[in-house]
This record gives C-alpha cells, structure tokens and sequence, in this order.
C-alpha cells in the first residue's frame, strides 16, 4: 500500500506540478551562430519559450493591402488557448499600414519565421522595472509579427522597431530579440524610457560572422562602438535616458547592460557561461567574473546539430548536476555493492521534489536553471541558408514540451499549413486535441523513473533527428529543382506534405511512448 501510495505522489508532482521551478526573469534561452562560426555555412538563431505560454500555432498567410490603410495592435494573445480565442485578448490602439503584399510567417507564441527567411528569437531580461511604460502601443510579441510580415532582412527589422516604438510607444517588460537573415544575426534590447515618456531605448550589436552568442534573459551588450554603423545600432536616446534616470554619470564609460540591468545585475548566468565556454573551451572562461565576452569565436565550426544538442542540456556531469547526489547501493553480489544513480534521479524535479529530498539531508538537491526545462511550452533552432531556395533554406527545428525529451521536427519557409492538432493550446488542461500533450504525457511519465524511460527517450529523439538529416538533402534538391522550373506552388507542396508526415510521425510514436510508460508502472513501481 506505502508503494502505491509513494507512487501516486510521485505520478500528481510529476503530472501537475511541473511548472513550480518557472522564474518569468529566466524564461527563455536565444542562441545565435554566425555564418562563418556554423559548420555549413547557415545563419542560426533559436529560442526556448519557457512558461505558460500558448502553444498553439499557424501559419499566416499573405495579405495584400492595395491602399494605404491602418491595423489593430493587440496586447493578450501569448495565452489564448486558440486562434479565436479572444478572452484576455485586448486592443492596444492603431498604426499606419502601407500598402503592400506582407509576408506569410509562423505565428508563434512570439512570431518566429517568415517566407523570406528572417528569423527571430526572444527573451526576456526585464530591466529596471519603473522604465515600463503601459501606456506605450507595443508588446514584444507585436512587434515581432509586424517585422515578419514587411521586413526581409535583420537590419530592416531592426529600424522598423525603432521606427515604430518611437511613433508609438513600448509598453513591455525589457526584452531581447535575436533576429536573423540569410548573412547576419543581430542582438538587439529594448525597454520603455519610463512611464512618463512614450517610446522606448533600444540598442542592437551585430555577432560576428565567425562568432557565437547567447541571449539568457540578462542584458548582454556592453560598450557601443556608436561610430561603427555595421557593427551597431541604436536609439537616439540611448545615452539621454541613462543620464535623465540617473542609470549613469555621463563620465565614467557607458555600457548598455550596467545601465539598463536590473541593479546588481552581471551581464550573465549559468547559462550564458556554460553554452560559451562549451563552444570555446580553449578562451577558459571563468564564472567568477564581473564579464564575459559578448560573444566568442567557437574553438570548431558548430552545427545545427551542435546548437539542438546543448538545447538539450541539463549540466549532467558536471559541478551544476543536479542529480549528481541522488545515489544508492546496488548490490554487484555477495559481498561488493556499488553507487549507482537512483532510478527516480532527474533533472527535471518540480520544487516540490527538491524540498522533500532536502528535507531528508539538506543539500542532496541544488536548483540550477538548465537550458532544457520541463515547463517550455516549445522550442525552436532555425537554419537559415542562402545557397537554397527560401521555401526551403529557412528551417526550423521545432519541439513541444521539454527540450530535454521531445523530438524535433522541421517546419520550413514554404510550410503552408500544419496538422490540426498544433491549433489548439494546451497549457490550461489535458485535451487530446492538442499537439503539446501528445509529447507532455509521455516526457512526464519518463521523468518519474528518468533512469529506467531515457534509454527509450534518447533513442527515439535521435531516430527522428537522424531521419530528417538523412532525408532532407533528397527534399532539399526537389524543392530546388522545382523553383528552378518556376514551380513554386509545387516547391512549397513538397515543404508542407514533408513538415506535415514528418510531424505527424513524431506525434503518433510519442503517444505510444506514452502508452508503454503507464504499462511500465502500472505493472510495478
């Protein structure tokens, strides 16, 4: 009885509790690849949206305006539960819209890809909380959708942002974008300059071609070489808002993070210093310093592979493993036994979990913010490249659920349409009909005898992930093949039948993965 009891418990914490770790200051890890740095020539940018937020998702379609005309801005739709779902949804105010044909995108929680491949991903670092500005137009999320619809390259996204904060005002917490084409990837921060000022104060600082980045929900950009027009870009107010707020002296040297940072802040966390120093072990990095390098030149050229790999990383092995006290005995025979890693050990334990075995023996459990997390509501790295056509250069490797455990699957430029399943959320309650939990039911039950179920995790994640990179070079020279005949309708029929199979497949294998888990436990525990 004790057994089934222990059992329950650990079937409810897993099951519900999984967000009891999410911190909305650390909700989000971005991280950007030169074309020079990536082993194929690609640009990359990426994104964990960790959190509640919505996970439904569609693609949007072109739209034509013929006339100059003006559009609603709305404020709420992170955590609607569908696309009309309109509760908490509000109407922030109007702008201008010029006549134009937009640009059809992947409507995310934060919009993420468009058909001419800019790319964006995002978090937060919040900032100094009276620079928020609620009466500004703006959110985050807004603005993303408004450059993907008009905007072609990172540079223009960036201009237009600023272009249409300063006419209408930021009203979001601070936030960092890292917005990407087919030659660059920029890092670009944005707060409000306070409530008493419509507008917002935002700098952008380009990552080498040959470099690496990371974006972690701290603000990152230092020194701003205001004379290098290729390297920088920023708000004319930049400097004027620091001084106005008393954020700096107007002497010593300004840096953009030391002033818009939350007091106290360090320009980096665990994350910023384990992804770095992962990517360019030969720099030494320390963790014990005021400063890392804005980015780093890796030690080898990284693949898409590389960067879906460290979204999978939870610091095991090293000084920050969370599991590396959870040890017992196991019996090698009569006489010998030996210290093996608990079956229920992994390093997704909800708070909850971390506090009862703390009780035990205070210390066995020290939280660390790992780059895969059990509350992400999805997860995305995109492969830009300018050798291919758009309906197939731009790529991204998305995943539901934990990026520790789910599969990912590709969702290209020239995708039109997504299965059914991707357009309802599940974040409010267990509902079949949502993708999320297709992949959430079995990630949960693995996590509750993570040593046993992750051999069967692993080894389903890397099939799939062997399968598209062995098959999309075939994919790769039809779409190319047809675009070269002037066949675009087939180009992107070919996109969209092979995202659609493709994820599909994953789906239905996770379900079943999800059936073999209550087998397993319910037989014995």
């Amino acid at each position: 009885m004790k057994k089934i009891f222990l059992f329950a418990c650990a079937i409810v914490l897993t099951l519900s509790a999984f967000s009891q770790n999410f911190n909305e200051s650390e909700s989000c890890t971005s991280i950007m690849v030169g074309k020079k740095a990536s082993a194929d020539g690609s640009v990359i940018t990426s994104h964990t949206c960790d959190g509640g937020y919505r996970t439904w998702m569609r693609i949007e379609s072109p739209v034509e305006f013929k006339n100059d005309t003006v559009i609603a801005v709305y404020k709420g739709i992170l955590k609607t539960e569908s696309p009309t779902d309109g509760r908490n949804v509000s109407k922030t105010g109007e702008i201008f819209q010029p006549a134009m044909k937009t640009y059809a995108f992947l409507n995310t929680a934060y919009p993420c890809l468009n058909e001419k491949q800019l790319a964006i991903g995002e978090t937060t670092f919040s900032g100094r909380p009276e620079m928020k500005n609620p009466d500004g137009l703006f959110y985050i999320e807004e603005l993303e959708r408004i450059v993907l619809q008009r905007c072609t390259t990172a540079r223009e996204a960036i201009k237009l942002i600023g272009k249409l904060v300063k006419e209408y005002g930021y009203a979001d917490a601070g936030e960092c974008l890292t917005i990407a084409d087919k030659n660059e990837v920029w890092h670009f921060e944005i707060l409000g300059e306070g409530k008493d000022k419509i507008g917002g104060v935002w700098a952008a600082q380009r990552i080498p071609d040959d470099h690496v980045g990371i974006s972690a929900n701290i603000s990152r950009i230092g020194v701003i070489d205001f004379n290098n027009k290729d390297f920088f870009m920023t708000s004319e107010n930049v400097k004027e808002v620091a001084k106005k707020l008393g954020y700096w002296d107007g002497i010593e040297e300004f840096k953009f993070y030391k002033a818009y940072n939350k007091e106290g802040h360090r320009p980096f966390a665990i994350r910023e210093y384990f992804i770095l120093s992962r990517l360019a072990p030969s720099l030494q990095l320390k963790f014990d310093v005021d400063e890392l390098p804005f980015s780093v030149k890796p030690d080898k050229k990284v693949s898409v592979r590389d960067v879906i790999s460290l979204y999978r990383e939870t610091y095991e092995g090293t000084e920050w493993d969370m599991t590396k006290n959870l040890l017992v005995d196991k019996k090698i025979n009569d006489s010998i036994t030996e210290k093996v890693k608990s079956a229920y050990a992994n390093p997704w334990m909800t708070a909850d979990m971390i506090k009862m075995i703390n009780s035990i023996d205070s210390g066995n459990v020290t939280f660390q913010r790992t780059v895969a997390v059990a509350w992400c509501s999805y997860s995305f790295i995109v492969q830009l490249r300018d050798w291919l056509p758009d309906e197939v250069g731009g790529v991204a490797w998305f995943a539901l659920d934990n990026p520790g455990e789910s599969p990912r699957f590709p969702i290209f430029c020239g995708t039109q349409q997504l299965p059914e399943l991707f357009s309802v959320c599940g974040q409010y309650r267990f509902r079949t009909d949502a993708a999320l939990w297709w992949y959430r039911r079995a990630n949960r039950l693995a996590t509750v005898k993570w040593q046993t179920t992750r051999k069967t995790i692993e080894e389903n994640v890397a099939y799939f992930e062997d399968k598209a990179f062995d098959e999309l070079p075939y994919l790769e020279q039809k779409v190319k093949q047809a675009v070269l005949k002037g066949d675009h309708k087939l180009a992107t029929k070919l996109t969209t039948d092979y995202t659609n199979d493709f994820t599909r497949a994953t789906l239905q294998k996770w379900w079943e993965l999800g059936d073999q888990f209550w087998g397993i436990f319910g037989k014995s525990f």
